[in-house]
């Protein structure tokens, strides 16, 4: 089976945003850990920031990628007559 331009087009901006949002969240996950102990220096609310990361910051960060990804899916979909919305 062929990809007509289109469906190239749709697979690259699909790959490229999930690229972009696993590269955040390999961020997010590993290098604030990685740095945890100079990130205790800054203190955010009364707790050191690499604490406030790994207890809260992290899975905030988490959610706001699924939820950036979904929107932006949902956008993209539209955009290239792949969705699956019932209207």
């Amino acid at each position: 089976m062929k990809l007509t331009q289109k469906h190239q087009e749709y697979w690259r901006k699909n790959l490229r945003i999930t690229g972009v949002l696993l590269a955040i969240w390999f961020i997010v996950t590993f290098v604030a850990s990685f740095y945890a102990r100079e990130l205790n220096q800054v203190v955010v609310a009364g707790f050191p920031l690499g604490f406030y990361m790994a207890a809260q910051g992290s899975l905030v960060v988490y959610v706001l990628i699924i939820w950036f990804y979904a929107r932006y899916m949902k956008r993209l979909d539209r955009e290239y007559g792949v969705n699956e919305d019932e209207d």
